[in-house]
């Protein structure tokens, strides 16, 4: 079967790398070649988490490889505690797409409970590669296009970074695009409505709208420039600012409304007698998975972050409160206050800038819009900036620094125009959210599956700053073969689905709608089982030697046996 797959998949594979080949699918050959350094494993003692920070400068970088920006992050300049990461969770999950996709929900026929189990069950399961995946960047100090070098190889580590990238491009637009729309609405209020112009064609918002939309990608631009501590600054005293505005949100809705119960009396579409009875686990899956998606982009590189993590606990602990619990606790937040809308206006708002823009008075309406602009930007900044700016980084670090890739990030945002990608729930939940968790799915499953289990949790920090014979990560000309293989299988039981839903193609059997709708968890296991098989005999992989494998290595290499 596997065979069979990689028969089909070859003529796409070829466009991405020559070194990749046509042949039916097998294991990988590792010519010995020139001497290389072969890891050496490290006996764990005790649990994964109690594993010790062991960063250190590589020697002997090559310079087309290192800048400073990339160097591992040394104990002594690690700032996050467990306090600064449930800050940056706090900052990250009250912002207006998390309100969007809880009041998607309503809008897709759930009730509010419904729809906060169906968010804490997915945000539970997003926990746990957050978790996993955070554990190189806090022991190595590395960010993740580095870390990719591992499993993609040197060069290969292109490809998951800049994937990443693109999908952290749309983000940071569409949430560009929220913030604008929240100085819109300000001034459309204070104005009186004068500043509203006429929608031009080709655009699809009016010149007055474009003007909010640049006005907030500029000040976002000018904080991201002043570095990475400004950014923990900003998550960590934005938080309770954040929960205030949220809290005086849930009150006017409940006082508005009439009370609570009113205000989540509003029924499941999939009862008995209603329009979608029986429709409930065709609804489930796929928002299950839209949750998992939704922050599929950050569990990929949380190593970013966690980099600066000054112990595993403070990283363990600061997700697992940060995360579920506020997760949950604002999705309720959303699913009642959209519950709300239906009890005071007769439908249902599910964009919260159209709702306030409804509100009454001047003072009331511009505070809570302000707190809009604050969430999206503290969101905006720390989700959407500094992965893609270091994916871009990876592409050139000789020549490109983190804030000239964060530019980059925010030029493509701009050019994507994100008003279209959340002009519509079924584009925002099925096409956006588990359209970029199909491809994101077999990344983030072949990156753990080689940390965890190929390497049982060992890197050579030398290796993943060199090129050539000298690092054990050069693989095929830079790729590793093993892994391309193992995304491209990963995607193919999901994209006729996506293709569907999309409108290219129509008439497929249902199977292919189911697997779409899982299409993360589909991605993750088929990616993570064709890469540990056809990791068998890579160098470094599956190796058991006592011996440290964070010592420095010689710079020309050892084999000590075989690196075949």
């Amino acid at each position: 079967m596997l065979a069979a797959s990689a028969r089909v998949a070859a003529p796409a594979a070829g466009a991405l790398q020559s070194g990749l080949s046509s042949q039916p699918l097998r294991p990988p050959v590792y010519a010995a070649g020139p001497a290389r350094p072969v890891l050496r494993r490290a006996a764990p003692r005790g649990g994964m988490f109690d594993d010790p920070i062991v960063a250190r400068p590589p020697a002997n970088p090559d310079p087309s490889l290192f800048n400073e920006d990339f160097s591992p992050t040394e104990p002594k300049n690690r700032t996050f505690d467990t306090l600064d990461f449930a800050t940056f969770w706090i900052t990250l999950v009250i912002s207006i797409t998390t309100y969007y996709l809880a009041a998607s929900l309503v809008d897709l026929g759930m009730s509010w409970w419904q729809g906060i189990l169906t968010v804490f069950f997915g945000n539970l399961i997003t926990l746990l590669p957050m978790v996993l995946n955070a554990h190189p960047g806090t022991k190595y100090g590395v960010p993740f296009p580095v870390l990719a070098r591992a499993s993609f190889g040197i060069l290969g580590a292109n490809l998951p970074s800049l994937s990443r990238a693109i999908v952290a491009c749309g983000w940071f637009g569409i949430q560009t695009w929220i913030g604008g729309s929240s100085i819109y609405q300000m001034l459309m209020a204070v104005t009186g409505g004068a500043v509203a112009g006429p929608v031009v064609g080709w655009l699809g918002i009016s010149l007055p709208e474009l003007g909010c939309f640049l006005a907030f990608w500029l000040a976002q631009v000018w904080i991201v420039l002043r570095g990475m501590e400004s950014i923990r600054i900003l998550e960590k005293y934005s938080a309770p600012i954040l929960i205030g505005l949220s809290l005086a949100l849930m009150g006017w809705a409940v006082t508005t409304a009439g009370g609570l119960g009113p205000m989540l009396s509003t029924p499941s579409q999939f009862g008995p007698g209603m329009p979608k009875e029986g429709m409930f686990w065709n609804v489930f899956w796929p928002a299950v998975t839209a949750n998992v998606g939704y922050w599929a982009t950050l569990s990929l590189n949380i190593p970013d972050f966690t980099r600066y993590a000054k112990s595993q606990k403070d990283q363990v602990m600061g997700q697992a409160i940060g995360l579920p619990l506020f997760m949950a606790l604002f999705t309720f937040l959303g699913l009642a206050v959209t519950s709300a809308t239906v009890v005071i206006y007769g439908e249902a708002i599910i964009d919260p800038v159209q709702l306030l823009g409804r509100m009454e008075g001047l003072l009331p309406i511009c505070i809570s819009l302000f707190g809009l602009m604050w969430a999206t930007l503290t969101t905006n900044i720390a989700a959407n900036v500094v992965a893609p700016a270091n994916a871009f980084v990876n592409c050139a670090p000789k020549f490109i620094t983190f804030e000239a890739g964060a530019l980059v990030t925010a030029l493509l945002g701009l050019i994507m125009m994100p008003w279209n990608l959340v002009s519509s729930t079924h584009g925002f939940v099925n096409t956006w959210l588990i359209g970029y968790s199909a491809l994101l799915g077999p990344v983030i499953g072949i990156v753990m599956s080689d940390y965890f289990l190929v390497r049982s949790r060992n890197l050579d920090i030398d290796s993943l700053y060199r090129s050539g014979d000298k690092s054990i990560y050069w693989y095929k000309n830079g790729w590793n073969t093993a892994a391309l293989w193992a995304i491209l299988i990963g995607v193919l039981p999901t994209m006729p689905g996506f293709l569907a839903t999309v409108g290219v193609l129509s008439g497929l059997p249902p199977i292919f709608g189911q697997l779409y709708d899982c299409a993360w968890f589909v991605g993750v296991a088929v990616s993570s089982v064709v890469y540990c098989l056809l990791m068998r005999g890579a160098p470094g992989a599956y190796v058991d030697d006592p011996k440290s494998a964070t010592e420095p290595q010689n710079p020309l290499g050892s084999v000590d046996g075989a690196s075949a």
